[in-house]
C-alpha cells in the first residue's frame, strides 16, 4: 500500500533515506497539548537540540490561562530557535517602573491586575516560513505566505506574501506581484483537501501565474 502524500497523524513527519524518521523535525499539532496553544495541520518544527516540551521551547513565556494566544495557520515551516515571545513576557512600559514587583509579592497584585490582563494574540497565517533563530514580539500578526528571515526580530505585523529581515524586522521585498498574491489569497490552497493539494503540486512548485489562475477559476470559481 503507497505512503500516504502526507500524514497529519504522524509526529515527525520527515523520512530520512535509509526509512528512519528524522526525529528532529515534528509537526506541531501532534506534539503540544497547551490551552492556549492553537497549532494548524501539517505545521512542522526542526530544533538540533532535544526537546522535551516543545510548547516551552517555541513560546516559553507563555502559561496555560494566560490572557493571550499564540495562533498558528496550516503548513507553515519553522526552523531551529523560532521563538514566539509572547505577551506574557512584557513588563509594564507605561510606568515609571518596569520592575514586575506583583510577581514577587502578591500583596500588590491589585495594582498589577489589569495591566496583566492585556495580553494580545499572537497570530501566524497558513504557509508561513520563519528563519533559524527569529524571535515574534508580543500580538503581532504574520500574514499567510510570509517569509522570516533568520535571526529578525519581529515587532510590528507582517503583510502577506512579502520577505521581512533584520532587527527589527523591516519588509525586504513583497514575493509576488499584487495581482498574483491575490491569486494565492482566493485559492487559499491549505484549506483544500489532502488529494487536491496533490494534484496541485505542479503548480505550486512553480512560479506560473496562468498555471495558478487556472487552478483558481477551476477550484474556487465563486470566490
Amino acid at each position: 500500500m503507497p505512503a500516504p502524500f502526507l500524514d497529519a497523524d504522524a509526529r515527525h513527519p520527515l523520512t530520512r533515506l535509509d526509512g528512519e524518521p528524522h526525529v528532529q523535525t515534528v509537526q506541531l499539532a501532534r506534539v503540544i497539548d497547551h490551552p492556549n496553544i492553537e497549532v494548524g495541520d501539517h505545521t512542522y518544527y526542526n530544533d538540533f537540540d532535544p526537546v522535551a516540551d516543545h510548547a516551552a521551547r517555541i513560546a516559553p513565556y507563555l502559561y496555560a490561562g494566560a490572557p493571550e494566544r499564540l495562533v498558528i495557520g496550516r503548513f507553515c515551516q519553522f526552523a531551529h530557535g523560532t521563538r514566539f515571545i509572547t505577551s506574557s513576557a512584557d513588563h509594564p512600559k507605561r510606568w515609571f517602573s518596569s520592575f514586575p514587583f506583583a510577581m514577587f509579592n502578591h500583596e500588590v497584585l491589585d495594582l498589577y491586575r489589569e495591566e496583566f490582563a492585556r495580553g494580545r494574540d499572537t497570530v501566524i497565517g497558513h504557509d508561513v516560513w520563519i528563519g533559524h533563530g527569529a524571535l515574534i514580539l508580543p500580538g503581532v500578526t504574520v500574514g499567510n505566505g510570509a517569509i522570516i528571515g533568520a535571526g529578525a526580530v519581529v515587532a510590528r505585523d507582517v503583510p502577506g506574501w512579502s520577505v521581512v529581515a533584520g532587527n527589527p524586522a523591516c519588509e525586504v521585498r513583497a514575493r509576488f506581484a499584487p495581482e498574483v498574491a491575490a491569486l494565492l489569497d482566493r485559492l487559499a490552497w491549505w484549506d483544500l483537501p489532502l488529494a487536491e493539494i496533490r494534484a496541485l503540486v505542479p503548480v505550486l512548485a512553480s512560479a506560473d501565474v496562468d498555471a495558478l489562475a487556472a487552478a483558481v477559476a477551476r477550484l474556487r470559481p465563486g470566490r
